[in-house]
């Protein structure tokens, strides 16, 4: 054999070679081009929905409320009387500010924090922690002890400040 068979030979056996390793290797080159969504993993496909599905009415959903006057919060009946929380005659904001004196003018009494837009006081008092809270009701403001939980407070020491707040917006 000569040596331009030979080199024939040699480069029709590397050319079959690699065309072999690009189709089996799927070489986009030799394949037809998946196209389209379908074609994407599942995570990537836009998602599909039943041509008989119909989404439920929300016409009313975000009704805006009628101009005439009403209140921007709604107003809660009066809780009945307790011996953590009383009701006092004025506005929320009003009331608010009369505790915050009358808290200040109770000996041993701490203030953590004060927050009006909640309507309420973090107070420290005989050893125990708990929030005065001033919320508007029915006829006025009521305020109330809340232990952490955010149930009334039932311990001595909430109830006795809540006697002495009940006693000092009275005059």
């Amino acid at each position: 054999m000569s040596l331009t068979s030979r080199l024939a030979r040699a480069s029709t056996i590397a050319l079959l070679a690699v065309t072999a390793a690009a189709v089996l290797g799927g070489c986009s080159w030799f394949r037809k081009g998946a196209k389209g969504d379908y074609a994407l993993s599942q995570e990537q496909r836009p998602l599909e929905v039943p041509p008989d599905l119909t989404l439920p009415d929300t016409s009313g959903a975000m009704g805006l409320p009628s101009a005439g006057g009403a209140a921007a919060r709604p107003v809660a009946a009066a809780p009945a009387p307790s011996a953590s929380g009383f009701t006092v005659a004025g506005t929320r904001d009003q009331v608010f500010e009369q505790v915050g004196t009358a808290l200040g003018g109770i000996d041993g009494l701490t203030i953590a924090t004060r927050a009006q837009l909640l309507g309420s006081y973090d107070v420290a008092y005989q050893g125990s922690d708990f929030l005065v809270r001033v919320t508007q009701v029915e006829g006025g403001a009521y305020v109330s002890a809340v232990d952490p939980r955010g149930l009334p407070a039932t311990d001595a020491a909430a109830l006795q400040l809540i006697a002495a707040l009940q006693a000092a917006l009275a005059r």
